[in-house]
């Protein structure tokens, strides 16, 4: 009797330790893919910006759109994942340039 409630004891320990590694793995993997987000909407927003002052600098212009920037300069959008808002109040003055990440409740 007290070798198996030995048994079922170290059973028990072995399923509490494996579900705390996992759950710290899905912890880990959880964060690195939202700092991954995070790092993707600033890397396209900087590239939006970029691209803007190559055109101003090769056309003496901003560009009328995202869509002219996709088109022209190699810009790549995924629009599954994020919305870009892009307001041009004149074409020589940089245009407001606002991505956000589309959520999973979206």
């Amino acid at each position: 009797m007290k070798n198996s409630w030995n048994m079922i004891k170290g059973y028990l320990i072995s399923a509490a330790v494996f579900g705390a590694v996992v759950g710290m793995f899905l912890n880990g993997v959880l964060s690195v893919s939202r700092r991954m987000d995070m790092e993707g909407e600033e890397t396209l927003q900087n590239a939006i910006a970029r691209a803007c002052v190559q055109c101003y600098a090769i056309e003496g212009r901003y560009p009328p759109s995202v869509q002219y920037l996709e088109e022209n300069y190699g810009i790549r959008i995924d629009r599954k994942r994020f919305y870009v808002f892009y307001e041009g109040f004149a074409s020589n003055i940089m245009p407001d340039i606002t991505v956000i990440p589309i959520t999973e409740e979206e």
